[in-house]
Order: C-alpha cells, then structure tokens, then sequence
C-alpha cells in the first residue's frame, strides 16, 4: 500500500515539477504579463540590456532545476528499495 502511494505521490511532483520548469523556461515573460500586468512585468523583467540578460539567465536556470528535479523524482518513483522509500518518506507517517 505505502509503496503504490509513494509511487504516486513522487509521479505527480514530477509532473507538477516538469511543467512548472518548461513554463517558467519558455514562458515566463507572458506568465508574468497574465499576471500582473504589462506595466508591471516589463518593469519585473529589468530596464537595462544587461539586467535583462541576468534575469532571464536566472529564470532559464531555475526552470532547468525543476525540469532535473521532476525527471529525478520520476526515476524515485520506480525505486523497488523499502528502506529507501521508508527513509524518503519517513516524516509522513
């Protein structure tokens, strides 16, 4: 039972994960215009060449960690070790 559980609790963060990092990788820029606004999101994304650059540097990065993290946690998913699973999950029960 705490195996098929664990199994899917780690398949939907990868999902959530991986998502998440490909929106915020190639999206971020209108994501941002949807959420607060263009006024807002234009003055978010920087007012130098230079600020601009370093932001969308970091945004480009911090997607590619979500995209690693959820195919990481995909490859967790199919772990067949209980004891690895008991140590992962071992503040949730």
């Amino acid at each position: 039972m705490s195996s098929s559980c664990f199994r899917v609790i780690c398949l939907l963060h990868s999902c959530i994960d991986v998502v998440l990092g490909a929106l915020i990788r190639f999206y971020f820029s209108d994501i941002a215009v949807f959420s607060v606004g263009r006024e807002t999101a234009s003055k978010l994304l920087g007012s130098t060449p230079h600020d601009q650059l370093l932001i969308k540097t970091s945004e480009a990065l911090v997607g590619a960690c979500y995209v690693f993290i959820g195919i990481l946690l995909f490859m967790v998913a199919f772990v067949k070790d209980r004891d690895f699973q008991s140590f992962l999950q071992k503040d949730v029960y």
